[in-house]
């Protein structure tokens, strides 16, 4: 218990104290992640759009394949993307491998699938009476898709939010592209699995306030635009 006790309160020193290796790897994690989600909503959300509200044939099929692909397990996205990138795979020659660039393509290869299948299935139940307003004022095809960004906009900040979350609490992807390399590719979540390892409680458990409090905060931002639009 004293050991647990101990564990908090350096944690919280560490925080306090502004310690240089703990606020890189937060600074780290986050630019990762939220590079990794606004590169995916770039595509997503426009073609999201797009299949939600086009109607053709195997449609149903479609739908399943990209319902599926939203619970791939993030080792088997790490594992490809390593292939991928590895010297001898084909982008091997770009050098991408254990660099934080990699991290951000294996991230955005895990939470497209959730954001564009979230995305899909909200203008399928609601875009169509959205788009068919739209007609009857005249807009074109590109004016439609911003009207239903508009007009859905908490729901898609909601999916972002769900496809960001994932992304920040990602370990074995990450682990396996990034290589979890001290002042590189070092985040909040494989830092962690690491600081346990070695016994370092109070690195580990400083890293899991800040997701903690990561994760609240984005859930308050989503709570609070929700009842602003209600």
């Amino acid at each position: 218990m004293n050991e647990l006790t101990n564990g908090f309160i350096k944690a919280f020193e560490l925080i306090i104290s502004l310690d240089s290796e703990l606020y890189q790897i937060i600074i780290r994690s986050l630019f990762v992640s939220l590079s990794a989600v606004v590169i995916s909503a770039l595509f997503c959300i426009p073609f999201g759009i797009w299949l939600g509200l086009k109607r053709f044939k195997g449609k149903q099929f479609v739908s399943r394949i990209l319902y599926a692909s939203m619970s791939t397990p993030s080792v088997v996205i790490g594992l490809v993307i390593l292939l991928l990138l590895s010297r001898k795979g084909p982008l091997g020659f770009m050098g991408l491998l254990y660099t934080p660039v990699a991290m951000i393509i294996a991230q955005i290869v895990l939470v497209t699938p959730l954001i564009l299948g979230l995305t899909y299935n909200t203008v399928k139940q609601r875009g169509s009476i959205i788009q068919h307003e739209g007609l009857l004022l005249g807009a074109n095809s590109f004016q439609i898709i911003i009207l239903i960004i508009r007009e859905l906009k908490i729901d898609l900040l909601v999916h972002l939010m769900a496809g960001f979350s994932r992304a920040i609490s990602e370990v074995g992807a990450v682990m396996i592209v990034g290589g979890n390399i001290k002042g590189v590719t070092r985040v909040m979540t494989t830092s962690i699995a690491l600081m346990n390892a070695m016994g370092e409680y109070d690195m580990a458990i400083a890293l899991g306030v800040v997701l903690l409090f990561i994760s609240l905060l984005v859930n308050t931002i989503v709570y609070r635009e929700d009842a602003r639009w209600k």
